[in-house]
């Protein structure tokens, strides 16, 4: 059925009858389907963006997420025998300086695994009994160390001073490389603790502390049996620790740092190299760097490091050979300043190069130490401490040297730091006053 025109009235049938299909123009409608339409489009462009905030809310805060990892929540105690552990992102006693701007990335490396937990400042505090005088163990660059105790474990606390010349990328620098280090010749970070201001370290408890406190202290060594086979066995330990930093662990990080202070010894005098603030990455076939900030501690510093700026693994070769001597002679390497020697170094050369090397050894060992091994870690000392760093050995050969007896060892050449301070001391003058036998004056006078 076909109609023209208007459509005015259609019977209604209670009985049979057919269905009748209308076809209409889109106007005849009305605007239902348009909302319908409307509706939709709407419903998805909403989802859509939503979604967008979502993913990009994971992005912002996925590195964040890495570094503070949730701790099942205890509240924190003044019984000291109960490890203060909590959730850092809901506990309020964190400081929202920490919550945003903190970013303990390091440039062009993605450090993964398990990563530090944060112990609650009011805990630690707690634990080190307010950072008490009496549980103070000592103070260095970084700042003060105290003595605590949690679930039971002895700590050692390093509290960050206001005064120290190290600051945050120093701490950040400590936490990122030392907790995705584990060796027996490397302390063990715990954890640390962030809360305004405060920056906190927290660490294994070394009860024998540092070795510069039994090595250049006579009581000290008397009492703790420092005899040459306990000075011999930390030699080997620290030479172990740094080859695995250079080479054995998977980030492959140069010290910068390494001293007598630097060496902590654990209740069987074992060396745990510690404080790594000053440590850098190097990446997989990088050699040596450059920088323009210095830092270290003069003494240990190998010569193209203090004068260039340039550091490798040869650096820490370098600060080696002068920790070598000292653990050998006793004497820190700064007790040299006022004689014709100028340091360890010189000191060790001559007595080397007169063939009385055997009188660097400490005089308390000097009689009850195998001559072989002392002579022969005093030639690997000197090796160490080569002017040129392309001199020097790399760890992999010092610790072959030092285990096998069998190898020969090649000739050390003069370090130049050894000739300077005695020729600064000869005197000499033109007009006939005294004149160093090893010096020529030639008087040009016209004819």
């Amino acid at each position: 059925m076909v109609w023209y025109g208007e459509l005015v009235d259609v019977q209604h049938f209670g009985n049979g009858g057919n269905t009748l299909h209308i076809r209409l123009s889109d106007s005849d409608l009305g605007d239902g389907g348009k909302k319908n339409k409307v509706v939709i489009i709407s419903a998805v462009v909403v989802g859509l963006i939503f979604l967008g905030i979502i993913v990009w809310l994971v992005w912002r805060f996925k590195g964040k997420l890495k570094v503070l990892p949730t701790v099942s929540s205890a509240s924190c105690c003044k019984n000291s025998d109960v490890i203060p552990v909590f959730d850092v992102r809901k506990s309020r006693d964190l400081s929202a300086e920490f919550s945003g701007s903190a970013d303990f990335s390091l440039e062009g490396n993605q450090l993964s695994g398990p990563e530090l937990p944060f112990f609650n400042f009011s805990c630690i505090s707690i634990a080190t009994n307010n950072f008490s005088e009496e549980n103070k163990l000592g103070e260095g660059g970084f700042g003060p160390v105290y003595k605590g105790k949690l679930g039971g474990e002895e700590i050692a606390v390093k509290r960050l001073s206001r005064r120290s010349g190290q600051g945050l990328e120093e701490f950040k620098n400590e936490i990122m490389l030392i907790a995705k280090l584990q060796h027996r010749n490397l302390v063990r970070l715990m954890g640390c603790s962030i809360e305004g201001e405060e920056r906190l370290l927290v660490y294994e408890y070394m009860p024998n502390k540092s070795l510069d406190c039994f090595l250049f202290d006579p009581v000290k060594q008397t009492q703790t049996k420092l005899d040459w086979t306990r000075r011999f066995e930390i030699i080997e330990g620290i030479a172990r620790g740094l080859l695995y930093l250079h080479r054995d662990s998977r980030l492959r990080i140069i010290h910068r740092d390494l001293k007598a202070s630097n060496i902590l010894l654990d209740e069987n005098m074992n060396p745990k190299i510690s404080d790594f603030g000053l440590a850098r990455i190097f990446g997989g076939n990088q050699n040596e760097a450059n920088t323009t900030r210095v830092v270290g501690t003069y003494g240990y510093m190998s010569p193209e490091y203090a004068m260039e700026g340039l550091f490798s693994v040869k650096s820490d070769v370098y600060s080696f050979g002068v920790l070598l001597l000292e653990i050998v002679s006793g004497r820190r390497n700064t007790s040299f300043r006022h004689s014709d020697d100028s340091s360890l170094i010189g000191h060790a050369w001559h007595l080397w190069n007169e063939h009385r090397a055997m009188e660097l050894v400490d005089p308390c060992i000097r009689d009850s130490s195998p001559k072989n091994k002392a002579l022969r870690c005093i030639h690997i000392g000197m090796l160490c401490v080569q002017d040129s760093a392309a001199h020097r050995p790399n760890m992999s050969t010092v610790v072959l040297m030092l285990e096998s007896e069998a190898s020969t060892l090649p000739l050390p050449i003069q370090p130049l730091i050894t000739s300077m301070r005695r020729s600064e001391n000869r005197e000499f003058c033109v007009d006939g006053l005294d004149v160093s036998n090893d010096l020529t004056v030639t008087m040009v006078v016209g004819r």
